[in-house]
């Protein structure tokens, strides 16, 4: 009897750039590929995402336009309902917040870009983060998959 063999879900990811200044700041800060691995290590099951990189002006109307508040910041997630299996997503990252942040967090900037790309996949697959169980939960997945990235525990 022949083994069945398993379908591994679809995975796509779509990198988008407000500006080629930002394109090449990502690739001083992570390669297409470590980006890659970050968000697909979120995932267990089928996912169609779009990861775009912009500037404050830009989040800074997403924000408004969308969630009602009239400030840039640093992620957004825009998860899709569908019928199919797999998770559509658009995540939206602000490269200047997060140099900032990082900067101020005496964080590397590679370890922060790295948290917040997982933090948006993890709101993409319906993690939250408004109540402290939820949050104590998006967290402790958040340091599990930096840890396998070789990343600290970026609450510390």
């Amino acid at each position: 009897m022949k083994k069945a063999k398993s379908v591994r879900p679809s995975f796509s990811l779509d990198l988008q750039y407000a500006s080629l200044a930002l394109q090449s700041q990502l690739k001083e800060i992570a390669s297409e590929h470590q980006v890659r691995n970050w968000v697909k290590a979120c995932f267990k099951s089928g996912a169609q995402i779009t990861l775009r990189f912009v500037n404050k002006a830009e989040v800074h109307d997403l924000n408004l336009f969308f969630r009602g508040f009239d400030k840039p910041t640093n992620v957004l997630t825009f998860a899709y309902e569908s019928d199919k299996a797999v998770i559509e997503a658009d995540i939206v990252l602000c490269l200047p917040i997060l140099r900032s942040e990082a900067k101020s967090q005496k964080k590397s900037l590679q370890a922060h870009l790295a948290h917040l790309t997982i933090h948006g996949c993890l709101h993409a697959i319906g993690y939250d983060h408004l109540k402290p169980a939820d949050a104590k939960k998006m967290e402790a997945l958040e340091i599990k998959l930096l840890h396998s990235f070789d990343f600290q525990n970026p609450y510390l």
